[in-house]
């Protein structure tokens, strides 16, 4: 145990966001260093329990105790030791998930919880800053072949794991850079791309083979891709997003998050001086209020929108634990994100409970206004409230509603796989599809949910492919694909 009084001594403390006037100019990152021993002090309060409902709370088995007893010692190379054991991306993780593990924290039942995220980030951040990330190449080669179609954590996770079992891999990616979602759909300010590209790096110098600006199922077919390889790890994500059928659907200045934010990254990334899709001097409307929203925000913000609203259909979460969601569980709580809190800072709204009933056009055709009505819900299935009715301006309009599942049109069909009744890829205990030699990892078969749950299917799918093809394994399965997310 790292301190037996940490928990009672020690408050909850986080590193502060950078200035709003000053990260709202840049794509950085928008959190400032953590002080010189703050954060051993945040490891000391892990209680060590009995029973880590930490553990729960993470799909990846994380040992987090563990680290954070490391932390505490000062002993960080040991600590990224433990943390490299359950997660192949602690950088991706500890910027990007919310945190189940928080939230299932013992301490947290009548406490602050321990800052698990943080302390993750600062190991890999140690880490890398010391040298201590290097690549793990196999001692022996299998001479089996596997391809990982998708680029997003679940393939990258997968492709790491199987290279470093000793198979020859090679990953597919439709898109012209490695990195699926955690490239082109997560802005800079929530994780600068260098973290992905040193460890694609090291990925490389392992062995595992990258090829870009491939769309399998057309630039390669579905019988070429099973002829070519041992084994095929499917891992393209949920990538068939929601749409909003309403009157005026089809005016220019509409479009989806993934439509929107792709080439904003683009234009950090060098492609563009600045993005074709531009808010600047804009009035915008983001509609859905996950985390996909608030990506939308903050962008939104950094390109100079004249003004933003964000609307969400549900009622405005409460700010602490519902009696209805309790611990361990993942409760759904008011967030007040970096990009949130920009959006109050310049002036901007959050609407709840709302709903927008038809998109207002111009004589050119593009959104000028949305029409927007109150509503009550869930459980009266969203119905309008009388006198609640307004406009509003919109020039740009960003849906950030989620995904519905996997793209079917292409490679799914054309392999002939079964789909399960929500329309994800069926699969089997073991990851194995209706098709023999060919597996599924991800969102493709879980349907839209955390990074963490992406990367521990990743292993897990590695695990089995790697039975399949050589009759064993040594490496870990943290868990079976029946198991659901808790947020």
């Amino acid at each position: 145990m790292a301190d037996p009084k940490g928990f009672m001594t020690v408050g909850r403390a986080l590193p502060g966001r950078r200035p709003i006037d000053v990260r709202i100019r840049d794509w950085r990152e928008v959190y400032e260093d953590f002080p010189a021993g703050a954060l051993e002090a945040q490891a000391s309060r892990c209680m060590d329990c009995g029973i880590p409902f930490c553990h729960q709370g993470c799909p990846l088995g994380n040992l987090i105790p563990e680290w954070n007893d490391l932390v505490y010692r000062h002993d960080w190379e040991q600590a990224i030791e433990r943390l490299h054991a359950t997660n192949n991306f602690p950088e991706f993780t500890g910027r990007l998930c919310p945190a189940p593990c928080e939230t299932a924290c013992v301490l947290g039942i009548n406490s602050d919880p321990v800052t698990i995220k943080r302390v993750e980030v600062e190991i890999i951040d140690r880490a890398w800053a010391e040298g201590w990330v290097r690549p793990r190449p196999p001692a022996v080669r299998t001479g089996k072949r596997a391809a990982v179609v998708g680029s997003g954590p679940a393939g990258l996770a997968a492709a790491q794991q199987l290279t470093r079992a000793g198979h020859d891999v090679v990953v597919y990616e439709r898109a012209d850079r490695i990195g699926g979602l955690l490239r082109y759909g997560i802005p800079e300010f929530k994780m600068e791309k260098r973290h992905l590209d040193r460890r694609i790096a090291q990925m490389r110098a392992e062995g595992t083979e990258f090829r870009t600006s491939v769309n399998v199922g057309v630039d390669i077919t579905a019988d070429e891709l099973r002829a070519r390889y041992d084994a095929v790890v499917l891992a393209g994500g949920a990538t068939a997003w929601r749409d909003l059928p309403v009157p005026g659907r089809e005016l220019g200045g509409i479009y989806q998050a993934m439509e929107y934010l792709p080439p904003a990254n683009r234009a950090q990334e060098g492609d563009f001086a600045e993005s074709p899709i531009s808010a600047r001097g804009k009035h915008v409307v983001v509609i859905g209020g996950g985390d996909t929203g608030a990506d939308c925000l903050g962008t939104a913000i950094r390109q100079g929108a004249a003004s933003i609203t964000q609307l969400e259909i549900m009622p405005r979460p409460p700010e602490s634990r519902p009696d209805s969601q309790p611990w361990p569980t993942y409760p759904m709580l008011y967030k007040m994100e970096s990009a949130h809190e920009e959006l109050t800072d310049l002036g901007g709204e959050r609407v709840y409970a709302i709903s927008t009933r038809e998109f207002v056009g111009d004589e050119h055709g593009n959104v000028t206004a949305l029409r927007l009505v109150g509503v009550e819900g869930p459980q009266t299935g969203f119905t309008p409230i009388p006198g609640t009715e307004r406009e509003i301006p919109a020039q740009l309009v960003a849906l950030a509603m989620g995904f519905v599942g996997p793209q079917h049109e292409g490679l799914l069909d054309r392999l002939g796989l079964e789909y399960d009744p929500r329309g994800n890829v069926a699969r089997d205990k073991h990851y194995k599809t209706s098709i023999d030699g060919v597996f599924v990892a991800g969102d493709m078969g879980r349907g839209q949910s955390l990074i963490v749950w992406a990367i521990a299917e990743g292993r897990a799918a590695a695990a089995a492919v790697d039975t399949w093809l050589t009759g064993h394994t040594t490496l870990p399965s943290p868990i079976p694909p029946t198991a659901r997310p808790i947020a």
